[in-house]
This record gives C-alpha cells, sequence and structure tokens, in this order.
C-alpha cells in the first residue's frame, strides 16, 4: 500500500454552515432532508451516513475542503431529520438509491464524488454498481457488504471482544429469545409502544457505538444513546438485516467490476471490530485499482485520528485526481 500523502493535509476543516437545505418529498410517506455547504460552483461530493439509519451530522461537512467541494449532505429515510424517523415502509435499499439520483436531479448535478463509511460504503457501493456513470470516485471507510457472515458478527461473535458490552445488549432479551437476537430486537423495535421500542433501540445502538472504538469513548456512546440517533439506527439496523439489505445475497460483492473503472479509495481501521477488516481486504482483492489504506491503531469510528486523516487525505488528493 502506498502512502497517500506526504505533504497532504490530514486536519478536519473548520465548521460551516448550510448555504442552502430543504426536504424533498419522495412518495407521500418519506421527505427526505438535505443541504449543501462550501462552494455552490465546486466539484459536487455526496455524503452517505452509517447505520442505516444513523442520520448525519454536522462535523461531517469538515472531511471537504469547502473552497473546492459542494459539499451535499442527506438523512436517507426514516433518519436524523428526514420525516417520519424510524419508518421502515418503503424503505430498502434499491430505495435509497433511487432517492440518491431524485437528489441529484434534484439539484442539477450531473457527476459527483461518493464519500461513505460503514453501511455509507455498503450504499455507495450500491449505487456505484448501479449508476457509475454518475460516479468521479468513491471514498469508502469501514467497508460494510451486509453479508450474513458480517450480521452473524455483529449480533454474535463481537462479544468475543467486547463481552460486557455484548451482555448489556443480549440481556435486554429474555434468555428463551436469545438464540435469534435480530428477530426478537425486530418484534421490539417495531412495536408502536415507545415503553417498548425505545429501551430496544437505546440498547441495540449503545452496543454499537461502545465497539465502535479502539479505546473507550464516553462521548461516542452517549452521541449513539440520544434518541433520534439510537430509534433511527436501532429499528432500521434491524429492518435491513432481517431482510438481508433486500438485494441478492452477496449481489454488491458480485457485482464489483462495475465500479472497477471509477478511481476509488479504501480506509480500514486494523482494529475495527464493528466492520471487521476481512471485508475490506476481500474487497481489495477483487477491485484491485482502488487505493487501500489500513490505519495501524484504529477501530471502526470515522472520528478516530488515523482514520480521520486519512479520509481528509483522500479528499484533498481528489482535489487532483478528478478533474472538474
Amino acid at each position: 500500500m502506498a502512502d497517500l500523502s506526504a505533504g497532504v493535509r490530514a486536519e478536519l476543516y473548520p465548521e460551516i454552515e448550510p448555504h442552502s437545505a430543504g426536504m424533498l418529498d419522495l412518495d407521500g410517506l418519506h421527505r427526505m432532508y438535505w443541504e449543501q455547504s462550501g462552494n455552490p460552483q465546486g466539484m459536487p461530493v455526496l455524503f452517505l451516513h452509517g447505520g442505516p439509519g444513523a442520520g448525519a451530522a454536522p462535523a461531517h461537512r469538515r472531511f471537504f475542503d469547502p473552497a473546492h467541494y459542494r459539499v451535499v449532505i442527506f438523512d436517507q429515510r426514516g433518519a436524523g431529520r428526514s420525516m417520519p424517523l424510524g419508518e421502515i415502509r418503503n424503505n430498502t435499499t434499491p430505495h435509497l438509491v433511487a432517492d440518491i439520483e431524485k437528489l441529484r436531479e434534484h439539484l442539477g448535478i450531473e457527476r459527483w464524488l461518493v464519500f461513505g463509511g460503514s453501511w455509507g460504503s455498503t450504499l455507495a457501493l450500491a449505487y456505484g454498481e448501479n449508476h457509475p456513470e454518475r460516479c468521479r470516485g468513491l471514498i469508502l471507510r469501514g467497508m460494510f457488504l451486509c453479508r450474513k457472515s458480517e450480521i452473524d458478527w455483529f449480533l454474535y461473535g463481537l462479544r468475543t471482544l467486547f463481552p460486557e458490552a455484548w451482555r448489556a445488549f443480549a440481556g435486554v432479551i429474555p434468555a428463551s429469545e436469545r438464540h435469534d437476537l435480530l428477530a426478537a430486537y425486530y418484534k421490539r423495535l417495531t412495536d408502536p409502544d415507545p415503553k417498548m421500542h425505545m429501551p430496544a433501540a437505546r440498547a441495540w445502538s449503545v452496543y454499537e457505538g461502545a465497539c465502535s472504538t479502539l479505546l473507550p469513548s464516553p462521548e461516542t456512546v452517549a452521541y449513539f444513546a440520544g434518541d433520534v440517533v439510537s430509534l433511527g439506527l436501532a429499528r432500521i439496523e434491524a429492518h435491513y438485516f432481517s431482510h438481508d439489505i433486500f438485494l441478492p445475497e452477496n449481489s454488491l460483492f458480485d457485482n464489483i467490476r462495475r465500479v472497477r473503472h471509477i478511481p476509488g479509495v479504501i480506509v480500514q481501521g486494523r482494529y475495527d471490530a464493528v466492520c471487521p477488516i476481512v471485508t475490506a481486504d476481500d474487497v481489495h482483492r477483487d477491485w484491485p485499482e482502488a487505493e487501500y489504506f489500513v490505519v495501524p491503531d484504529a477501530g471502526h469510528s470515522a472520528w478516530e485520528p488515523g482514520i480521520c486523516a486519512e479520509l481528509v487525505k483522500a479528499t484533498e488528493k481528489f482535489k487532483s485526481k478528478v478533474s472538474n
């Protein structure tokens, strides 16, 4: 793996505010929040948040040079500021891919750089495989293909590394149902009674947050414990996991050939417990043209110093790598 970045900026950019924002009606049920910041005439870049269901945050604007990039951020169906929060009807991966295209057309953008981490990398790959002609490049972090082995690892395998967090996660479910944690959680998360779904949502989300960093991060756990993040994240993740992300088995991996001509960067934490490195390694072996950077002292979170630095370096490199 080559060194991406001698002399390339690695620090996040200062905080900025959007210069435009709105709600896009998708289907009469879902309304999608979107915003733009940075240079209105700059290179368009689309940020895809994780989860599914986690929503975007103001800090996500800071990966991009606001003088160069036209930064587009949106909250996916049921997530963040999109409405209704936690709605799982008409919420599938093909819906999200179509939403991206609807937003692109709404904003009058021909092609854009696509940037996504964790579930955002999943959605970026799904979008790229369906609309490669719209992608100037792909920056992917914490690769996740939502294969059965990856879902099983999240539900059960993580107890190997985080037994305390897993016990708290599994402990919400009666012992008689723990043989199928996904089904047990999905039943509770889709219950209309907040007294039923909110404790389950918070337990699921806190579990993910607690396992997301190499070193303990109370700030990360507190963020994941918030009502909006936890409900959107837990309910929609369980919905997608229960339905194999509404795509044929292994389809994202099997169709990587469709994006191999697109400039790509993959950034992966060596000790990513939520999305273990084996997935990024699998992807890179089938997409050797992509640049692949393993951060030796990082877990899953985009905010870990080494991962954060590599992501900024990647956006800096794309300023010259991809022509306007």
